[in-house]
């Protein structure tokens, strides 16, 4: 495209491509180009489900409740209204909506950030020998640890703070810090990652709780042998004070969801290990006291900050960053909230949504006439071999019985076309009466049909 793009620019008149000129544009692109023209990509109606996306935002859009965090002064000075979504696939599609180039802090979610990075460094044993992996059904920031004297999981500070000393214990701050910032941005494929030194000072003057619980765990021996507590803490704030934006977090979000491969880079970053346990701690733990209703009514993978934003994560399928600063009590974004919940809402995401018995909804996974064709072949088949069970349960499944193939045919033409011998052999009476039944009970359902207009024949004369 760039070499296009520079033919474009460089010609006085009209641009023309040759044969040879077109190949060497498409040549390194054309497995992509044929996912896109064939519709293969993940979700195939990309421009249909953006729409979706639009639509819900707007909705969200009206959600007036919750109050700014601001306990941390850089972040009081954010406008309530600001509200951004974007998301990006696991093959690259995007799209964004609001104030979605708006740089703001990652806060608690670059905590599975951290911890993806600490399991992909060494092993997931060694980490969880220092952290547990159980929800607290606590406060995110309360003095408190399990009982074997260890910080609950990742998620809470207590967790992250330790995690932050497990990160290139060896290496000196500088060095630390430089190492977080390039793996995060390898994530993000290059994209936006900043860093807020305004909130880090915030931080640190305004940090007595977090001071309090490292010293805590220092008094329980928590920390891994020559860990420098202080140093572990500086560091904390540091990775809390990197900023994104919702487009760059969105692709954050999608290397999760893909395994970690970067979808725009196509880099390997994150081991599927520590993907694997980054997403199984986010969906049980993520979402500070609201993570069992999270998981309960979304049923994916999130991790929520006190800046306004919500990482979600669904996997194999795309990332999304949501970003609005008013809060409800527990400290989750409240449009961000009600954005995960719409979403899962109007498509089957939730980890246990069932389509074939739940048809309400709409899987943007899926080209909707890969759907109708199988019906149309699974229909005809069993109206082939006269198996009466497999239409009474395609019945049951909300499936049309009267879906017609290339020619025009049902499935009650399939099964009375057949000579009588072989039809009374493989019981296609029996189908032909059963789809007949159906029939009757559909019109039934639908209404009484319209009776057609009588003519002035002699008939309906006399």
């Amino acid at each position: 495209m760039e070499k296009v793009r520079r033919a474009v620019k460089d010609s006085v008149g009209e641009v023309m491509m040759d044969r040879d000129l077109f190949h060497r544009c498409v040549g390194g692109n054309i497995v992509l180009l044929i996912q896109a023209f064939r519709k293969k990509f993940i979700i195939p109606e990309f421009d249909v489900f953006a729409r979706k996306i639009n639509e819900i935002y707007k909705t969200v859009q009206e959600q007036r409740d919750g109050k700014v965090a601001d306990y941390i002064p850089q972040l009081a000075k954010f406008s309530p209204n600001l509200w951004g979504v974007s998301l990006c696939t696991v093959d690259g599609q995007r799209h964004s909506v609001g104030d979605t180039k708006q740089p703001f802090c990652l806060q608690s979610c670059v905590k599975p950030l951290q911890y993806a990075i600490a399991v992909h460094e060494s092993d997931t044993e060694k980490v969880h020998s220092y952290v547990g992996m159980e929800p607290s059904g606590l406060k995110f920031n309360v003095l408190s640890l399990d009982e074997e004297d260890k910080p609950h999981n990742p998620m809470v500070n207590a967790g992250a703070i330790l995690i932050s000393s497990l990160i290139k214990p060896l290496a000196n701050k500088a060095e630390k810090f430089d190492y977080f910032m390039e793996f995060v941005k390898k994530m993000a494929g290059q994209e936006y990652v900043g860093f807020s030194n305004a909130t880090f000072q915030s931080e640190k003057e305004t940090g007595d709780r977090n001071f309090a619980i490292g010293y805590y765990m220092k008094e329980k021996r928590c920390f891994p042998p020559g860990a420098d507590m202080i140093d572990a803490l500086d560091f904390y704030f540091q990775l809390c004070s990197i900023e994104v934006t919702c487009e760059s977090g969105s692709v954050m979000a999608a290397t999760l969801a893909n395994g970690g491969i970067c979808p725009i880079t196509g880099e390997r970053v994150l081991s599927a290990e520590a993907v694997r346990n980054t997403l199984s701690l986010m969906h049980s733990c993520g979402m500070y006291d609201f993570s069992g209703q999270m998981a309960f009514h979304v049923g994916l993978p999130a991790k929520s900050g006190v800046s306004g934003a919500i990482l979600l994560v669904i996997p194999n399928v795309m990332g999304v960053m949501c970003w609005s600063p008013p809060l409800d009590k527990v400290g989750n974004s409240v449009r961000g909230i009600h954005f995960c919940q719409e979403l899962v809402s109007q498509f089957n995401f939730h980890n246990y949504d069932n389509l074939r018995h739940f048809v309400k909804k709409q899987d943007p996974r899926r080209q909707d006439g890969d759907d109708r064709n199988k019906s149309v072949f699974n229909l005809m088949f069993a109206a082939f071999s006269g198996d009466v069970s497999a239409l009474r349960r395609f019945a049951l499944s909300s499936v049309d019985m009267d879906l017609k193939d290339y020619d025009s045919r049902t499935a009650l033409h399939i099964a009375a076309a057949e000579d009588f011998t072989y039809a009374m052999q493989f019981g296609h009476e029996e189908v032909v009466k059963m789809l007949q039944e159906y029939q009757e009970d559909w019109k039934q359902q639908d209404g009484e049909v319209e009776q057609p207009p009588k003519l002035d024949t002699i008939e309906g004369m006399i």
